[in-house]
């Protein structure tokens, strides 16, 4: 009778987990259906590209600290509150988007969705590594990952037919899909409850600072944000040694496997979400193609992660995360090989290097999200989780930068040579990951 019990128990979480994995398909699948709009957006507001960008950066800003915030408060506060309130917030924001006729208003919009937003993928991860038996967790954490990733791939193909078809105004409209979930999860989330302990809201925002300043800084090169996101951050670390119960838990920090885990995700991010950038210029430069066909070909790849979500879940549960890690680092090293030596040949090689990075960056944030569950104690998972979210994050903003730079390096129109030298910089970044995930089978404490 207790088995079956808990072998209901264990089916009801990963329901849950499905239902939270398809919340996070659609948040995540708002960060990238705005970039195929920014140019309707700058023709109707009359807007330079500079000013524009904040459209998406502003929410990518936004979405990396309010992220940890909201992870940091599941230590406290029941995970089923701080869903809604997420998604809540989430919905409000984009109903006010849809009818917005201002640029202020727009960046407002899109501000407030990215604060709800933060809540779900997040919380997600936490919900599969509280209440997840270990024995499939993996399968669970995969899932979520694959969502992020059908999701980042999904984005351009729906935001370029929703904006071709109907106006950009309607991604608002599409993202309030995300409310019908509310009532959903109310019924299948638990019941916690709510617990003592202080907030530090002073961390929070310092935290927040740091980080949008770095962000700034590698975005404009302006000497002023260094200064300031370094200024913080000392101030930050003093607080968080300080403080009996910080934002930012100095613990986590003492353990020499996470930290490896947490540069081994901003690496794989960075590459990822650098190639995002990288790969569409040049199917736009060197093989003239359109932001709809540029989509379609990004969309396989996505597919791919998304379908295989439930094999690498289960190599997970059998082979054990280190492995996982490893078959990662092998897929992303592969897909950076075949962009630097096969994209020149024609856009289908781009198609297959791009699988081979969603299926990898899907295997190593799944892996590593989970690795993070199996060994921090129990009430430091929420914060390990937030914070590895937040250099996630920052990864995923100052790879496509990076990038960028090398590739600039040649001038406009950016030719072949250009672009190879971009990949090359990021195999070299997978190649640094790979150190670190030999040395990963080393630290644990």
């Amino acid at each position: 009778m207790q088995q079956d019990q808990s072998s209901e128990q264990t089916k009801h979480a990963f329901q849950t987990v499905l239902v939270l994995s398809l919340a996070v398909w659609l948040v995540v699948m708002n960060t990238t259906m705005f970039n195929v709009a920014l140019p309707n957006v700058l023709d109707d507001f009359s807007l330079t590209p500079s000013e524009g960008a904040w459209v998406v950066s502003g929410y990518s800003i936004v979405l990396a600290i309010f992220t940890i915030g909201y992870t940091r408060l599941s230590d406290y506060v029941p995970l089923r509150r701080l869903l809604i309130i997420g998604m809540t917030l989430f919905g409000i924001a984009s109903f006010a988007g849809f009818f917005t006729n201002h640029f202020v208003w727009l960046i407002a919009s899109r501000l407030f969705q990215a604060a709800g937003a933060a809540a779900i993928p997040g919380l997600s991860y936490v919900f599969a590594g509280r209440y997840v038996p270990y024995s499939i967790r993996g399968r669970a954490m995969a899932f979520v990952a694959s969502a992020s990733s059908l999701g980042f791939g999904l984005g351009p193909v729906v935001g370029g037919a929703i904006t071709d078809q109907l106006n950009w105004n309607y991604l608002f409209l599409f993202t309030l899909i995300v409310v019908l979930l509310i009532p959903i999860l109310y019924n299948m989330l638990p019941n916690e409850q709510l617990q003592k302990g202080r907030f530090d809201i002073t961390g929070a925002f310092l935290t927040g600072i740091s980080v949008t300043s770095f962000l700034l800084f590698i975005s404009t090169f302006t000497w002023y944000y260094l200064v300031v996101g370094l200024a913080v951050l000392f101030g930050l670390w003093r607080r968080i040694h300080r403080m009996k119960l910080p934002f930012i838990q100095p613990e986590l920090l003492k353990y020499k496997h996470y930290r490896i885990i947490l540069y081994m995700s901003y690496l794989g991010f960075s590459t990822h979400f650098a190639i995002l950038v990288i790969m569409p210029l040049m199917l736009q430069n060197v093989y003239d193609k359109s932001p709809t066909t540029v989509g379609f070909i990004i969309f396989p790849g996505a597919l791919l992660s998304a379908v295989a979500a439930i094999y690498v879940g289960r190599l997970i549960d059998r082979f054990g995360n280190s492995r996982i890690i490893l078959l990662a680092h092998i897929l992303l090293t592969i897909s950076t090989l075949v962009f630097y030596f096969l994209s020149p040949v024609n856009e289908y090689m781009i198609m297959i290097g791009y699988m081979f990075t969603s299926f990898g960056f899907s295997s190593l944030s799944s892996s590593t999200t989970n690795e993070v569950s199996r060994f921090l104690p129990d009430e430091l998972i929420g914060s390990g989780i937030g914070l590895k979210q937040l250099i996630q994050f920052v990864g995923a903003a100052s790879g496509p930068v990076f990038a960028s730079l090398f590739l600039e390096l040649g001038a406009e129109p950016y030719s072949i040579p250009s672009f190879q030298y971009t990949f090359l910089f990021l195999l070299l970044i997978m190649l640094i990951s790979f150190g670190l995930r030999f040395l990963l089978r080393y630290s644990e404490e």
